[in-house]
């Protein structure tokens, strides 16, 4: 069958030989015999412009083209003398035409030599090169070698007479075989009168071009003519509106907006004394004695009004960037339910630096750690939705569905953790469902995660904090005023532990984030409705101490990012307290009223540990001061803290020792000789 199939194809192919064989065989007699009758043609055209020309040079006087031919042979006998001393232009005198007959050879060999002058003007074949200069377009058609000036784009050519060929500094952009002979005639100007002037062999288009010459203009004459006022062209509207309408114009008018905004909101006093030596030493500055003062605050008439602050968070980037997330105003129903603004702390202008918002309220709100240009928020409706700056739009430019695979409930929990190749978007509803988002795409979470606790019962998260350097394991607080521990990943996937001690909802949870040279990441602060805040560690079930100052609701409680002995909380009655442990675990070391007692929701610190914000259910956040005294740390402090947590270890051992005492009584014998001997505090 192989051999069959093999067969045919080589049959084929010796067919295909033999078509191509015979058309090539046709095509080179087909060329051959065009050349005969061309040949022909020519002959016979030949021999009748031979006969013409013989009859007119003979009615002339001149001796016919045969007698010139046959002389040809002759003049090959000359010597070299003799043919360079001849003078072909004396054929042209009228002297020697008359006497042609009657002359010799040599004579008639002067005449041979008007046809080796009619051949000099074949012009020989030109190349076309591009010169580098300036092309304009000029209102008149006049041509340059040519070619017409409105045809500036096509290539210049060098002429073999042309004056400039010298300066072709580039000779390899030559063109040979661009032009036909056509183009060479259609190149040619029209000149008329003053092409039939030019000498023989000098070809037209070969002539440089004179241009006339602009007269002097004077110094004080060019200053007269830049004195001139210019006319201004009016706009159309709708060139006006067009131009409002630009992406450009809206992104010049918003970056150019926001500078001026900056100028004219800063106060300088040129007569400022920063040395302090003007004062004295009596006029020490009343702050120095102060812990806590009023630095400023933000509020926007119209996006914060009557809007409760939710959360805060500063930019990991930009520091004195702090974006806080709003709920629903009631009073303007019209209005988007959820806000979130952005304000910058550098510079003093009463308005909000960006401004953002969506259909739903937003409960929680965090800068995207490692894109500093994006903002995410956790809303009531149970979507993340993702807004950008850059774009010149308030609403999200992302959003995640509402389905069984995201969320569907309330999402008071929102975290970036991780690194800047691998970083995550944490987020709990409160439903339990725990999401891993990629910034990249919210269609649908990477990882998903059910909360439960040891009654299956899911847990409804309030609050969320991950360790300092943690991206696995993680605390939340929960409704029903249990905190719990859990992880992410591993056989152990979900609740480790829980720490019950709350008797309300937990509303503020926070973990041990400065770094020092003892470790106290396990150590983590919750409020509470309660009235209390409560200090624990990974490592116990049961609070280390608990802070039983505050009158009333306590709203949210932050450790200081660089002390590591010292926190701020927020209550219900407007106050805001700073402890610092390492000083008093009983009463605060710095407190303050805000004026018109506004219920404080949230607390955070700015990244220097020197301001602290809180924001109120009216709409507006203060910013505080905090003394460099109170919030630098000393060398000792660490030291300090851990001695502080090992008595406050000792002193709950003695609390739970006495309440047993009181249920029943025992002697002094049974208590052990370490909780004897501790100081109580």
């Amino acid at each position: 069958m192989m051999s069959d199939r093999k067969a045919e194809l080589e049959r084929k192919k010796a067919k295909l030989q033999a078509i191509r064989e015979e058309k090539e065989r046709r095509r080179r007699e087909k060329e051959q015999k065009d050349v005969e009758e061309a040949t022909v043609r020519a002959a016979g055209t030949d021999k009748d412009h031979r006969k013409e020309l013989d009859a007119m040079l003979s009615s002339l006087g001149v001796a016919p083209v045969s007698d010139v031919l046959s002389s040809l042979s002759s003049m090959n006998s000359l010597t070299p003398e003799q043919s360079a001393n001849a003078t072909p232009d004396a054929s042209l005198q009228p002297s020697s035409i008359n006497s042609a007959q009657s002359s010799s050879a040599r004579k008639k060999n002067r005449e041979l030599t008007i046809v080796s002058v009619a051949h000099t003007n074949i012009p020989p074949k030109e190349p076309v090169v591009y010169t580098k200069q300036t092309q304009t377009i000029q209102t008149s058609h006049t041509s340059h070698d040519g070619y017409f000036e409105t045809d500036w784009w096509r290539p210049r050519k060098a002429h073999a007479f042309d004056y400039y060929d010298e300066y072709n500094l580039n000779p390899g952009l030559e063109w040979e075989d661009e032009f036909t002979a056509e183009d060479e005639e259609n190149s040619l100007p029209h000149m008329d009168g003053f092409q039939s002037k030019l000498p023989p062999g000098i070809l037209p288009h070969g002539l440089p071009q004179v241009k006339e010459v602009q007269p002097a203009v004077t110094q004080v004459e060019q200053e007269k003519e830049k004195e001139k006022p210019k006319e201004v062209q009016e706009l159309s509207e709708e060139e006006k509106q067009m131009i409002i309408l630009s992406e450009d114009f809206q992104r010049f008018l918003d970056r150019t907006s926001r500078i001026v905004e900056r100028a004219l909101g800063e106060s300088v006093n040129i007569y400022s004394d920063y040395t302090g030596t003007m004062d004295g030493e009596d006029g020490m500055d009343e702050k120095s004695h102060q812990r806590l003062w009023l630095n400023r605050w933000f509020f926007c008439d119209r996006w914060s009004r009557n809007r409760c602050v939710t959360s805060m968070d500063w930019s990991p980037q930009f520091p004195e960037l702090l974006a806080a997330s709003y709920n629903n105003n009631d009073d303007t129903p019209n209005d988007p339910d959820g806000v979130c603004l952005v304000w910058n702390t550098k510079f003093k202008k009463t308005t909000p630096e960006f401004i953002f918002h969506c259909q739903s309220p937003v409960m929680s709100t965090t800068f995207a750690r490692f894109h500093p240009n994006l903002i995410l928020g956790g809303t009531y409706s149970g979507q993340i939705v993702l807004w950008d700056n850059r774009v010149q739009k308030r609403t999200p430019i992302q959003r995640t569905p509402l389905s069984a695979s995201a969320h569907t409930h309330p999402v008071y929990c929102l975290n970036v953790v991780g690194a800047q190749n691998a970083h995550n978007l944490i987020s709990i509803s409160t439903d339990g469902k725990l999401c891993s988002w990629s910034l990249d795409m919210l269609s649908q979470p990477q990882e998903t995660l059910e909360l439960h606790t040891k009654q299956s019962k899911a847990i409804a998260a309030t609050c969320l904090a991950f360790p300092h350097g943690d991206v696995n394991n993680f605390v939340v607080g929960s409704e029903e005023g249990t905190v719990y521990s859990a992880c992410r990943h591993g056989t152990k996937a979900g609740v480790l532990d829980s720490y019950e001690g709350h008797q309300g909802p937990v509303t503020g949870i926070s973990t041990h984030a400065v770094q020092g040279g003892i470790d106290f990441s396990h150590l983590f602060l919750t409020s509470s409705i309660d009235w209390t805040i409560k200090l624990w560690s990974l490592k116990e079930s049961k609070p280390l101490y608990s802070f039983e100052h505050n009158g009333d609701y306590v709203y949210d409680v932050a450790w200081s990012p660089t002390h590591p002995a010292l926190f701020a909380a927020v209550d219900d009655s407007g106050r805001l307290d700073l402890w610092n442990l390492n000083q008093d675990t009983e009463v605060p070391t710095a407190s303050i009223v805000i004026n018109g007692s506004p219920a404080l929701n949230r607390v955070s610190w700015t990244p220097s540990g020197l301001h602290v914000t809180v924001g109120d259910d009216t709409g507006k956040i203060w910013v505080y001061d905090v003394a460099e005294h109170l919030a630098h740390p000393r060398i000792d402090e660490w030291n300090k803290f851990l001695y502080t947590q090992q008595e406050l270890k000792h002193n709950k051992a003695d609390e739970e020792l006495h309440k047993l005492n009181l249920r029943e009584p025992t002697s002094l014998t049974t208590i052990p000789p370490l909780l004897a001997t501790c100081p109580l505090r």
